[in-house]
């Protein structure tokens, strides 16, 4: 059943694109909300992003004619509101026939909406294709654990499959993974994306990761809900002295999201795998 707070959302339902720039079809969704569910109460102290690349963007010039662009929109995870996702395409697209007099013009537009949307700042950043983009692709760095061989009979959310390996020393690596699939909680269509661990302290046991990492893959949950929960689940049963959790989900509607979660401070690349 859909979340009745999602009923009103344009996902799931026939919804006009805007023939000029609207920022009314924005639809902020609450982050605590989610949050009330996680293993971890209260919650912990952490940092993050949640950081939206676009590559379907528009507008016209004083003169009429077209620009293109691709965007990055990062919001903060302190941010009280995430944006439902095809309300963020919806208000992109509202672009498309309205005129501005520069790039910087759109971007002040950009930034004062979805600041107020989200309930905080949101970092908004341009590219007009003229200026050239020189961005190669590659995988989340990490040991790649998709090849441990393990059976595999849970498909929703399992964090008691997580474990330590027994005895383990503490540690600090970097684990990925390309099976992380979830489906959006009012569509039920799948969300594919990469996961990467970084964490420090007992070693976790790599197979029991990867099983609950599969664990999600018939969960109905939005991409930064995931990316908490999955943060919320590893903190407690494995208890690392730090933790960073990144997924990187591929587009759809010519956008891409990818949520980060960690126990301290990070810089985190933005540089899109091979599926993006």
């Amino acid at each position: 059943m859909t979340d009745p707070i999602l009923a009103n959302a344009p996902l799931g339902h026939d919804a006009p694109y805007p023939t000029a720039y609207d920022p009314t079809v924005l639809f902020p969704i609450a982050r605590q909300n989610n949050r009330q569910t996680l293993a971890l109460q209260p919650l912990p102290d952490w940092h993050g992003a949640d950081i939206w690349n676009a590559y379907e963007l528009s507008w016209l010039n004083t003169r009429g004619k077209p620009v293109v662009a691709t965007g990055c929109f990062v919001f903060s995870q302190a941010s009280p509101c995430i944006i439902e996702s095809k309300s963020f395409k919806l208000y992109l697209n509202s672009f498309n026939e309205s005129r501005y007099e520069s790039v910087e013009s759109v971007q002040r537009h950009m930034e004062h909406d979805l600041s107020h949307a989200a309930g905080a700042p949101v970092d908004v950043r341009l590219n007009p294709l003229t200026i050239g983009h020189t961005e190669n692709y590659r995988p989340l760095s990490g040991i790649n654990i998709d090849g441990i061989d393990v059976g595999i009979d849970r498909y929703t959310p399992a964090p008691e499959l997580l474990r330590c390996v027994p005895g383990a020393t503490a540690v600090s690596e970097v684990l990925m993974s390309d099976l992380l699939k979830s489906n959006c909680p009012v569509t039920g269509q799948p969300d594919w994306g990469s996961l990467q661990i970084r964490y420090r302290g007992p070693q976790i046991d790599r197979a029991a990761l990867l099983k609950y990492i599969i664990s999600l893959r018939h969960h109905n949950e939005f991409h930064e809900h995931c990316v908490e929960r999955m943060y919320c689940d590893i903190w407690q049963a494995c208890r690392p002295a730090e933790l960073h959790v990144y997924a990187r989900y591929t587009r759809r509607g010519g956008l891409d999201i990818n949520p980060w979660r960690a126990s301290v401070a990070a810089n985190v690349d933005n540089r899109r795998t091979v599926r993006q």
